[in-house]
This record gives structure tokens, C-alpha cells and sequence, in this order.
């Protein structure tokens, strides 16, 4: 049997390395850049074992589920942890930044998630990466979810360890991500005794084995088709400009939330402030007394291929999440989001307006 998938000629490390260099003018970095064979969370737990340690006090920046998942990992690691918890309806601010440095001036670590999409906001990641440098802390972003959908600059905004994955925005697959890493970095893994060595979540490996080495030799065989995937969404992003894949973005979560608002039915936007909004997912709370997942189960039986989810653990009952990011980062998806959740809120005898949410969404995306 045969299939343009099988029977590939084996990646070279000529090209791995020509994905990476694609993947850092992406990212605007001059760092080394780690592409790993794995889903985002490889790199985004390799690069906290990496750096953290018995003696690192960690400032751990809550404003979604995988600030606390970073928290529990550098507990694990000895750091002492300062967890920083934002109500998940907005985003943190460089003051409340600013405010812990100053209650706990040995703070050298300091994690963040730029964009959750599973509660919808975005954290103004330059404000804080000022905060941040002037304290000289080492400073980790997950960026899974905001490449592609908005600007992630790890150079300009003073990240260490910036992880990004493909699934989302960039619209690729889950099978691959990457880490830029600066010197500081590199340094504090050399460093730290309990970093992860001869092991798949180690980023020193990575390092002595392929970048030390002129990157002449691929330390084990890659994923090979999730690596040509991931060079086939950065071409498409390259073609596009970047400039345009985030303005698609911008303009779907603009047009979802004009959207939403105008459907009425107890229907509104859960992250309070637009600018406070992620443009790679909508997330809606649903009126009391009704449940998110009930609403989102109507919605698809009229067409399981919408991007809709409903929120995640006890968010399941009041959030629903619209994911307009990647092939779904289009005026059509917005619109039969919104008339599916329309419907649904109908049958539950809720009074919904969806000719005119439709026409809120239009404009919205122009």
C-alpha cells in the first residue's frame, strides 16, 4: 500500500534546522531556538525542571489552569512558589507585578501565560517583561496560544524561555513546539544540578548534542511529518504576512463578541474588557440557570464541526468557548457560532435576537 505520507526520505538535519530558523524570525528572536518532538507541554515543563530548583523563589502568575499546572511543577522542582492569582474574567497588570517584586524582593523566576485560551484573556506581556528585567528575574512565557493570533516579540519583551506549539493560531499540529532561549537561560540550566539530563525533557540535551555541534547531527530521529507540517503553517503564515494571519484573529474575536452581545438571551462576554479579550478564543457566560454544556451539546447537534467547547472543569456550567483561531478564523465559523448558540438558547425559551447578531457580526468583522 502506498501513500504520499509513508515512504518519506528522511528529515535531514540541514532542513530541522532551516524549520527552526523559520520558526525564530517568527518569534523576531535572535535566540537559539529548540524545536521539540513532542506537544507544547515537553518543553513548556523541560524548560521550568530546566531552571528551577531548591533555590529559586518563583513568582507564578495565575490567570488560568496552566499557571496553576506551572505552579505545581515548580513545587515539584524545590522552588519556593509565589502564586499570583487573577479572577480569570480579566488579565494581570505590570503594577500587580511591579507590587510583588516589591513584598518579595528575591523573586528570580517569574511564569506567565500571554494568552489562555481556555478563560479567553490575554496578559500585556511588554509591560510586564519591563517589571521583569528591571528586577534581573528570569522570566518564562507560554505563548502556545497567542502566536499567530497576536505579536509575540521573546527579544523585545525580555523573555528567557518563550514556548510556543502549532495547534492553535498558527493552525498545525499538536505533535510539535518549540522554545526560544536566551544565554541567561542556557546559564541557569548549566547551573542548577536538578536539571533534567539524558532524558526527552531535557533542554541541555538539546543544546550539547545539536546546537554545540553546529546543529550537523540530529540527536535521535524526528516526528517527521509533524515537522514538515509545522514548516507547511509557517510558510502559510510567511505568505500571508503575519500581519494579516493576527488581523484575522483580531477581527473574529471582535465580531464573536459583537456577536454575542447583540443575540441577547443572557448571553455575554466572560472576559469583562475588550482589551483584556484573547483574539485567539472567544469564552461567553451563559445566563444563571442555564448550563454551558447543555447550550453547547444544542449547538453542535445542528453542526459538529463548529469550533465551539464548553469551559473546562467547573467552568463547564457557565463558560462556553468559542475557538476562532487557525482554518476556523473566519467570518463563516464566527457566523455559525453564533446562530448555533442562538438556536440553542432558543430551544431552552430564552428570547435571542439572531438576525441581528448575524448582522452585529458582520460589521464587527469589518
Amino acid at each position: 500500500m502506498t501513500h504520499p505520507f509513508l515512504d518519506l526520505a528522511p528529515l535531514s538535519a540541514a532542513r530541522f534546522a532551516a524549520i527552526e530558523d523559520r520558526v525564530a524570525r517568527l518569534l523576531g528572536t535572535a535566540q537559539d531556538v529548540v524545536i521539540m518532538q513532542g506537544e507544547a507541554l515537553l518543553p513548556l515543563e523541560g524548560a521550568i525542571r530546566g531552571t528551577a530548583g531548591p533555590g529559586t523563589t518563583a513568582l507564578n502568575v495565575i490567570t488560568g489552569p496552566y499557571g496553576q499546572t506551572f505552579g505545581n511543577w515548580l513545587r515539584d522542582c524545590g522552588a519556593t512558589v509565589i502564586d499570583l492569582t487573577v479572577p480569570f474574567h480579566t488579565a494581570v497588570t505590570a503594577d500587580r507585578i511591579r507590587d510583588a517584586f516589591a513584598e518579595h524582593p528575591g523573586i528570580d523566576f517569574v511564569s506567565l501565560v500571554h494568552a489562555e485560551a481556555a478563560t479567553g484573556n490575554t496578559n500585556p506581556v511588554a509591560e510586564i517583561g519591563e517589571v521583569v528585567r528591571a528586577h534581573g528575574a528570569l522570566f518564562y512565557l507560554d505563548a502556545v496560544a497567542s502566536i499567530g493570533a497576536e505579536p509575540v516579540l521573546p527579544d523585545a519583551w525580555g523573555v528567557d524561555l518563550c514556548v510556543i506549539g502549532a495547534q492553535k493560531a498558527m493552525g498545525g499540529p499538536a505533535g510539535v513546539s518549540a522554545v526560544s532561549v536566551s544565554e541567561r537561560a542556557w546559564a541557569r540550566m548549566a547551573g542548577n544540578p536538578r536539571a533534567p539530563r539524558r532524558s526527552y525533557l531535557s533542554l541541555l540535551d538539546w543544546k550539547e548534542r545539536w546546537i554545540d555541534g553546529g546543529r550537523a547531527a540530529l540527536p535521535h530521529a524526528p516526528a517527521q511529518l509533524e515537522m514538515l507540517a509545522l514548516e507547511a503553517c509557517v510558510e502559510r503564515i510567511e505568505g500571508d504576512g503575519p500581519e494579516t494571519v493576527m488581523a484575522r484573529h483580531r477581527a473574529a474575536a471582535l465580531s464573536t463578541r459583537a456577536g454575542a452581545v447583540a443575540l441577547g438571551g443572557g448571553l455575554e462576554p466572560y472576559v469583562y474588557d475588550a482589551r483584556e479579550a484573547a483574539p485567539v478564543a472567544t469564552t461567553l457566560r451563559v445566563p444563571t440557570g442555564v448550563t454551558a454544556s447543555e447550550v453547547v451539546a444544542r449547538a453542535l447537534a445542528s453542526d459538529p464541526a463548529l469550533p465551539l467547547a464548553a469551559g473546562g472543569g467547573a467552568l463547564a456550567k457557565e463558560m462556553i468557548r468559542v475557538n476562532h483561531y487557525g482554518a476556523d478564523a473566519t467570518v463563516g465559523a464566527v457566523r455559525g457560532c453564533v446562530a448555533a448558540l442562538g438556536g440553542a438558547l432558543a430551544d431552552k425559551g430564552l428570547g435571542v435576537d439572531v438576525e441581528g447578531a448575524l448582522g452585529a457580526v458582520d460589521a464587527g468583522w469589518r
